[in-house]
């Protein structure tokens, strides 16, 4: 029996990659550590999750997790102004600006797949359902929306989908926007792929064999031809950052005021 969409707090975000088509970022720093606005994409992610009352992040480290760690321990440093006295050490933190979240920090190991980055979380996730996205893309998405529609249907998976112009694989729906298969593009089609927005039974962790298992073929694949995976139609933004050219374009767009993922006050 599906939760009461309410109930939902938790999200794991895969934030382990090495993002190698961002390679003028990516080489200083892992990718969800790119920053927009003088912010990581990441806080970003977890702002739009907030908004909609999911404040517990399960986050599952690889590429130079440590940074992201250090981010977090360091957090009121990077989001306060502090007092620091050099004769006695101390250190007064003033006007925190500390969000209510609760963050789990986790290392999945660097050469981990997605899906096994997934699994390696599940003792932390416990028998929950919960949120799972990436660490790499933004969107004005309606969260709450999203897990209303999980909540409506007793299926194990729910994807949102998306219509975005390029070069992503296709998702092919049945009846009912179930999810039936997926694809790669071909040249110039169009059509709905997944947006990686995520509301998941913790039964799909036994769909994921280990560390050398990516999520997008065999788990999701299997939830699909077993009719355990529905579709969230999402027609508004969004944006993977994949590359320099995405990345200047969301800086553009934040720096302007005209960030559509912007959904928090």
């Amino acid at each position: 029996m599906h939760p009461d969409s309410r109930s939902v707090r938790k999200a794991v975000i895969l934030a382990g990659g090495l993002g190698t088509r961002l390679s003028e970022e990516t080489s200083l720093r892992p990718k969800p550590m790119v920053e927009i606005g003088g912010r990581p994409v990441l806080w970003h992610i977890m702002n739009m999750y907030a908004h909609h009352g999911v404040t517990e992040f399960i986050i599952c480290l690889g590429y130079k997790g440590y940074m992201i760690k250090e981010f977090f321990l360091n957090y009121f440093l990077h989001t306060s102004d502090i007092t620091v006295d050099l004769g006695s050490g101390e250190t007064t933190v003033h006007q925190k600006r500390a969000a209510p979240w609760k963050v789990t920090l986790v290392e999945t190991g660097d050469a981990t797949l997605t899906g096994g980055r997934i699994k390696a979380v599940a003792d932390f996730v416990g028998a929950e359902h919960f949120c799972m996205t990436y660490g790499d893309g933004v969107s004005d998405i309606n969260i709450s929306a999203l897990l209303d529609y999980h909540s409506s249907h007793d299926r194990d998976a729910t994807v949102s989908i998306v219509r975005p112009s390029g070069r992503f694989g296709m998702t092919e729906l049945g009846d009912e926007d179930e999810v039936v298969d997926f694809r790669e593009k071909l040249e110039g089609e169009t059509g709905w792929i997944n947006g990686g927005f995520f509301v998941l039974s913790p039964s799909v962790f036994e769909r994921i064999e280990g560390p050398e298992t990516t999520w997008e073929q065999e788990p999701m694949r299997g939830l699909a031809e077993d009719g355990q995976l529905k579709a969230f139609k999402h027609e508004g933004y969004w944006q993977a950052m994949d590359t320099l050219r995405e990345k200047n374009m969301l800086e553009e767009l934040w720096s302007t005021g005209r960030a559509p993922w912007k959904v928090w006050a």
